[in-house]
């Protein structure tokens, strides 16, 4: 399903606020960004190949594993708008499928591995 940039945009957003307090409130250092596709170089780095769909995407340093950082650049969190639009149907699936993907994304922001991540993006 084609959704427009600033729609998706909104969804993201009012996920993000739909959060629970106690996840928003630890969030530190994190900037959320959507983009059409993940670039050439993320798909390297993660060994994603042809036929693989990357929805969303965490760059940084988890906050379990950082001590004694001084001041660094913000991690980066991006959500990846046609791969989730061609996913999904309409417009209710495309939501939950950006639900799912912010909470995976957010759980490796704060220190879950793969198997971790995949749990906390399919809790409601």
């Amino acid at each position: 399903m084609k959704i427009s940039k600033e729609q998706f945009e909104k969804l993201v957003a009012e996920t993000l606020d739909d959060l629970p307090e106690k996840f928003k409130n630890k969030l530190y250092n994190v900037a959320i960004f959507t983009k059409n596709y993940p670039d050439k170089k993320q798909l390297k780095k993660l060994g994603i190949r042809r036929g693989e769909t990357l929805f969303g995407l965490f760059e940084g340093y988890a906050q379990a594993r950082r001590l004694n950082f001084g001041p660094v650049l913000p991690d980066r969190i991006t959500i990846f708008r046609r791969p989730i639009s061609k996913h999904c149907s309409n417009e209710q699936e495309i939501k939950e499928k950006i639900t799912n993907t912010v909470k995976h994304e957010i759980a490796h922001h704060f220190g879950s591995d793969e198997k971790g991540a995949r749990r906390a993006g399919r809790r409601p």
